[in-house]
């Protein structure tokens, strides 16, 4: 059962934003990237309080995503990627991703906080930030 209103373009667009940020991590590096993505659809607090659809994270400006602004963004979804954008829509989590809003690829080691939040881990390239429970009850 979907854990967010989706739409199959919802679907689709998500795919082709798993696939563009977290590719070169594989599927489990893609399926952490749509975890944070619907991790922020679902939260309502701190920076995502405006985001009421898949649609609205992808593109949210400013603290989005960098691959919407690049051209491999805009490729055809795989039907691999939309197979696993539609498991994270119905649920499924992946630590260190489960109840992450924030990633990304430092050039060295992740740093234990990044923009006050802490680090719930690394996978691979990206590091995943977790707000706490109290801050964002929505994303546990």
């Amino acid at each position: 059962m979907a854990v967010v209103k989706h739409t199959d373009e919802d679907v689709k667009l998500l795919a082709r934003l798993m696939r563009a940020e977290a590719e070169g991590d594989g599927q489990l590096g893609m399926l952490m990237v749509g975890n944070t993505g619907v991790n922020r659809v679902r939260s309502d607090c701190l920076d995502f309080t405006k985001l009421k659809s898949i649609r609205d994270m992808v593109y949210q400006s400013p603290g989005g995503f960098e691959a919407t602004q690049k051209g491999y963004f805009y490729q055809r979804a795989r039907q691999q990627d939309i197979d696993l954008a539609r498991k994270v829509i119905n649920g499924e989590r992946h630590h260190p991703a489960s109840n992450a809003l924030w990633f990304f690829m430092p050039s060295g080691s992740c740093p234990a906080q990044w923009y006050d939040q802490w680090n719930s881990g690394r996978f691979k390239s990206h590091c995943f930030y977790t707000p706490t429970q109290s801050d964002c009850p929505q994303v546990f």
